[in-house]
This record gives structure tokens, C-alpha cells and sequence, in this order.
């Protein structure tokens, strides 16, 4: 029985289990919905909710507990001007655990945790734009001296 265990260990330190859950929280903030373990979902879905609450109330007390659990400014200012907006008339379940299969080398359960109500465009934050203008051709050393050889012939 685990009467009186007030949350789950992770099978990490005390430091690694926090990194963890502030990148994990870093990431759902970024992109809204990430793939991870479904004990890990677990733990980070009652973080983030807490999270999200926090960055409701303005204040700069609030503001100042949220830039110290994230430790980022970019997510910080996501929180507070984006999705605290978003849920203003939420009074909570900003998140929900989606279970995803069993992964396949060690047969983990896996689970999307997602914000209810996500933008499906944050998924793409960090995927770069092909740039179609610049069509340049790559010649290689022995192509350029065959055009050589054809242009002062």
C-alpha cells in the first residue's frame, strides 16, 4: 500500500525528476501536445494545470512563481498572455492524457498529453520553411571542368 506517498519517484532523484518535469513542462508549453511515458503524462499533468492557474492570476507575485518553475522567458510569456487567455473560462482540466500504445523496444505504455482546446499550428514552431526562390544548382569539381573545357572550345 502506498498510504501516504505524496507523489511518484520516477525511479529519479529528487534533481533529475525536477529537470525532468520543468523541460517536460517547457516542451507542452511550446508545442501543446508532446508523446511521452504514461507515467510520466501522470505526473506532469497535475504540474502543468497548476501551471496554467498560476498564470491566470495576474500579479507579480504569480508572474515571478511562473518565470522561477519554467525558467523561460518564452514559455513564461506563452502562459501568461496566450493560454491563460485561452482558459479564462475554464475553472480547470486545462490538460488531458490520451493513451498511445506500448512502445517498441521495451514495451512502455506511451500517452500524448495534449491542452484541451490546443492550437494544431504550435506542433509546427520549430519546422523551418523550404525556401523555393533560391533554386541554386550544386556543380561538382568534375562538372565544372567539363563546362570549362565546353566554354573555351
Amino acid at each position: 500500500m502506498r498510504h501516504k506517498f505524496g507523489y511518484k519517484k520516477l525511479n529519479r532523484t529528487s534533481e533529475h525528476r525536477k529537470a525532468l518535469i520543468k523541460n517536460m513542462l517547457n516542451s507542452l508549453i511550446k508545442y501543446e501536445q508532446i508523446t511521452t511515458t504514461l507515467p510520466k503524462a501522470k505526473v506532469l499533468k497535475p504540474q502543468a494545470d497548476k501551471i496554467i492557474t498560476l498564470g491566470k492570476k495576474e500579479s507579480l507575485h504569480n508572474t515571478k512563481t511562473l518565470f522561477s518553475k519554467l525558467q523561460d522567458t518564452k514559455s513564461a510569456n506563452k502562459v501568461i498572455k496566450t493560454l491563460s487567455k485561452r482558459y479564462e473560462k475554464r475553472s480547470g482540466g486545462y490538460t488531458r492524457i490520451v493513451k498511445a500504445g506500448f512502445r517498441y523496444g521495451d514495451n512502455a505504455p506511451m500517452a500524448v498529453i495534449e491542452f484541451v482546446d490546443r492550437d494544431i499550428q504550435a506542433k509546427k514552431v520549430d519546422v523551418k520553411k523550404k525556401d523555393t526562390s533560391k533554386e541554386t544548382k550544386k556543380t561538382t569539381p568534375k562538372e565544372e571542368k567539363v563546362d570549362k573545357k565546353k566554354s573555351s572550345a
